[in-house]
């Protein structure tokens, strides 16, 4: 007999705050809590049975659409044969999805390159694990991360998140910041050049001067959607390998055809990583994180233990195969470069309208809204946001505040987010930005 189910709010709130952690009941976005009983592409409804577009993608799992059918039922079916199967056996499904996943990866200007590819559970253990990677093929500490990055909440990927509310005590060291090259609002102004220097300029000053590698995510994710600007991370990749580290991209939000222009992030300016990061929308909602190196960087790995059981579970990776095969059929990548460019206008053209929003930006299906007080000053409106944020659920809209002051609406939706959604976006945003003027 099934274990019923209580939908009430008051039953849900109840149990969380009784048996949930204080850190698990932390993150929650709305001023009233939300309930979802059903997704289907990219809406949600409510357990009254309202809908909603999900503009959220449940934090950017969400790749291919909620209850994607094709994905559902790959891993139902695997599920039903052998649930799971960890690393110390042989399993051809995970096996598969390697190939795959490598087969995306940059071939060289040789066409040489060899991929290799560890399975994780999440994309918090996909960066832990490219930390300790980039050190024992260096032999180096010190590693380089950016201002208002967010590589994940576990001890060692939160010491290289540059967010204050996600770094807690007792973090591992070894870890310098570089500003982000940010063109709205960084400290050096619009520019690559500057935040190039300043790499050079910490290495010198803030490391041993010899280092592991650096961490960039090719667009910021909850830092605000901050897009990496031309000539930034193939400039960055050359300065931190003259220092003798790796260039690691961090792919886990900006990854799987997100950005439209590409399948990965770091394609936008030609830069070959050392080691590639992926998650999220690796599963379309099953766990599953994955760390991409070149087989030569991995290689000494092999001298130590290393083990994630649930890592290549093989229902999670039959998920990951099938995302790869509705990519490719339903043209997602394209889709949200073109869905994409269409809703980039409309918040331009919102932009005219509303004296609140200080920036529009983004590519592909990972934008961005940035409210502030003054568009002179750029001061961050965080109260405005939150309102605007409140105003968009009544309408049928969810999305994430964001960004290291909360002052920036993120809108990273599933994939499959059509035309003709793009007008009930920009409408419901404006009566948004209109209720709470």
């Amino acid at each position: 007999m099934s274990l019923p189910l209580d939908w009430s709010l008051e039953g849900i709130t109840r149990r969380r705050d009784t048996y949930y952690a204080a850190s698990q009941r932390k993150f929650v976005p709305f001023a009233d809590p939300m309930i979802f009983r059903k997704g289907a592409g990219q809406y949600l409804w409510d357990e009254a049975g309202r809908k909603y577009t999900d503009l959220l993608g449940m934090n950017v799992c969400i790749s291919v659409g909620h209850s994607h059918p094709v994905v559902v039922r790959a891993a139902m079916e695997q599920a039903a044969e052998l649930t799971h199967c960890t690393t110390m056996f042989y399993h051809p499904v995970p096996a598969h999805l390697a190939e795959e996943l490598a087969a995306t990866m940059p071939k060289g200007p040789k066409g040489d390159l060899e991929w290799v590819v560890h399975f994780t559970n999440s994309g918090s253990e996909a960066i832990d694990l490219a930390m300790v990677m980039a050190r024992t093929f260096t032999g180096n500490l010190d590693l380089l991360a950016l201002r208002n990055a967010y590589h994940g909440p576990t001890s060692a990927a939160q010491s290289i998140t540059g967010i204050a509310g996600f770094r807690h005590p007792g973090m591992p060291g070894n870890v310098a910041f570089v500003a982000e090259p940010n063109q709205y609002r960084g400290i050096f102004g619009a520019g690559t050049a500057p935040y190039l220097d300043e790499i050079e300029r910490t290495i010198a000053v803030a490391t041993t001067g010899r280092i592991a590698g650096m961490f960039v995510e090719s667009v910021q994710g909850y830092g605000g959607i901050i897009e990496m600007p031309k000539g930034y991370m193939s400039g960055a990749a050359e300065r931190v390998r003259a220092a003798g580290g790796l260039y690691i991209a961090d792919e886990v939000q900006s990854g799987f055809g997100r950005t439209g222009d590409h399948m990965w992030g770091f394609e936008a300016d030609g830069v070959i990583p050392d080691i590639v990061v992926m998650a999220k929308g690796i599963g379309n909602g099953f766990p599953l994180g994955a760390v991409v190196a070149q087989r030569h960087i991995a290689a000494p790995m092999a001298e130590k233990f290393m083990f994630h059981t649930y890592g290549a579970n093989p229902t999670s990776c039959a998920a990951g195969l099938a995302v790869l095969q509705v990519l490719r059929e339903e043209r997602l990548q394209q889709n949200a470069k073109q869905v994409g460019r269409a809703l980039l206008e409309r918040l331009d053209d919102l932009k005219q309208r509303h004296p609140a929003i200080g920036d529009v930006r983004g590519r592909g299906l990972m934008l961005a809204i940035e409210m502030v007080k003054d568009r002179r000053s750029k001061e961050p409106d965080a109260e405005t946001t939150a309102a605007v944020f409140e105003a968009c659920r009544a309408g049928g809209l969810i999305l994430s505040k964001s960004g290291p002051t909360r002052s920036t609406l993120r809108m990273v939706p599933p994939l499959c987010l059509s035309m003709e959604d793009v007008d009930r976006v920009a409408e419901g945003l404006d009566r948004a930005f209109t209720a709470s003027a």
